[in-house]
């Protein structure tokens, strides 16, 4: 005869949940949105022009904020680790436009004029304030007690910039 019974903790010796685990892991990586930077600058009195490049970029790319981040949990004799790296960056521009960026960005140097981004921009084509948001999406790729995973994140982050329009007067 076999009696099935439920029981609120595993018995003890029985392995913990890898996933589990794997969720511990990455409650120690600080993981967070891209440290936003923009041109224009999101600061009282800096203002964009229509038509003119926009330039998007993580300031501080790391482990927090791009990765890769590998991190371990443990439970007795078991450990799972994790890796988590930013995969995109979807920047919502405010106006209904969507750019992906697979990179940090590159920050904008005076030098670089009216140049377009190598690798993460946009170009206005109304003058306002715009809300722009950052979302990173991160994967985490996880394995351990003979199993493995993937476990997808994301995390935002906002500014407000300015663009304008230059008007040019002829007589």
């Amino acid at each position: 005869m076999v009696f099935q019974i439920w029981l609120a903790q595993p018995p003890a010796g029985a392995p913990p949940d890898p996933q589990v685990l794997a969720r511990q892991a990455i409650t120690t990586m600080n993981l967070k949105a891209v440290s936003i930077g923009i041109v224009p600058e999101p600061t009282p009195g800096r203002v964009g022009l229509v038509g003119m490049p926009v330039w998007m970029w993580d300031t501080n790319p790391g482990p927090s904020t791009w990765g890769p981040n590998t991190k371990t949990a443990s439970a007795g004799a078991y450990t799972v680790t994790a890796t988590a790296k930013a995969t995109k960056v979807v920047w919502s521009m405010g106006d209904g436009e969507v750019v992906v960026c697979r990179t940090p960005g590159t920050p904008y140097e005076d030098s670089f004029g009216r140049q377009d981004s190598p690798d993460c921009g946009y170009t206005y084509t109304r003058q306002g304030v715009y809300r722009v948001w950052a979302r990173s999406y991160w994967s985490v790729q996880w394995s351990g007690l003979g199993q493995s995973g993937s476990i997808p994140l994301q995390f935002a982050n906002s500014v407000r910039i300015t663009v304008g329009e230059a008007q040019v007067l002829t007589q």
